[in-house]
């Protein structure tokens, strides 16, 4: 059976990593039969970064990678009936997606006004993480940050970077339906991803007040959450 190995959940979201999450939902929307192991030790997954899968012999790191993998080989394909345009589109989409990843995780682990909050709630969801875990882990954090860019800005110029790529991500998101059309692909899954991982955190961000004053983002990532919970 194809597995998915992932980061922990978080506030009743399955993956507190947007593109864990991403990778999750496009499974169930797509009605793929799966199993899901979380874990928080990336040194086994291809280039130490989650997610992964595994599918018989084969390991597959990167979420857009998997996607694609489990488009071709298990189906159904989600984005089969997009156009060129579209697609041109996705990729676009995820790209600003990439971007807000570094804004949401530097508001986790990064900002001093947040981190009390976060590293709170994941020591009361996942007792065995110790304070001296978590300070490892926002220390390898930190300069991550630094070194893709993100770390060397103040609180507000980051905030304002990540709100720039929310405010693009709503202009693709309608009041009714999804990203392409009736039906949810690839594009809504990646949205939910990291739109779940703001709205169902109860952490007072800049990203989700934003979140929270666009109601066809709410709706949109309601919806997916809802569909994800009925999937079986």
């Amino acid at each position: 059976m194809l597995t998915l190995f992932s980061y922990p959940e978080l506030f009743g979201v399955a993956d507190n990593n947007g593109y864990g999450l991403k990778v999750f939902a496009y499974l169930k929307l797509a009605g793929i039969r799966f199993e899901h192991r979380h874990v928080f030790d990336a040194s086994a997954a291809p280039r130490n970064q989650l997610p992964y899968i595994t599918d018989g012999d084969e390991i597959i790191g990167d979420s857009d990678a998997i996607i694609a993998h489990v488009a071709r080989k298990h189906g159904p394909d989600l984005d089969a009936d997009l156009s060129a345009a579209q697609r041109r589109l996705g990729v676009m989409l995820r790209r600003t997606l990439d971007d807000l990843y570094w804004v949401m995780s530097y508001s986790r682990w990064k900002d001093d006004a947040f981190w009390p909050a976060f590293s709170a709630a994941l020591r009361t969801q996942h007792p065995a993480l110790t304070e001296a875990d978590l300070e490892k882990a926002r220390s390898f954090n930190a300069n991550r940050y630094y070194f893709q860019g993100i770390g060397r800005f103040e609180p507000h110029d980051a905030y304002a970077r990540g709100l720039a790529d929310l405010t693009a991500i709503a202009a693709l998101v309608p009041e009714q339906g999804f990203v392409f059309g009736e039906r949810p692909g690839s594009a809504d899954a990646a949205i939910y991803g990291f739109i779940a991982n703001i709205l169902f955190y109860p952490i007072a961000t800049p990203l989700r007040a934003f979140v929270t004053d666009h109601p066809a983002l709410v709706r949109h990532c309601e919806d997916i959450h809802a569909r994800i919970a009925r999937a079986p």
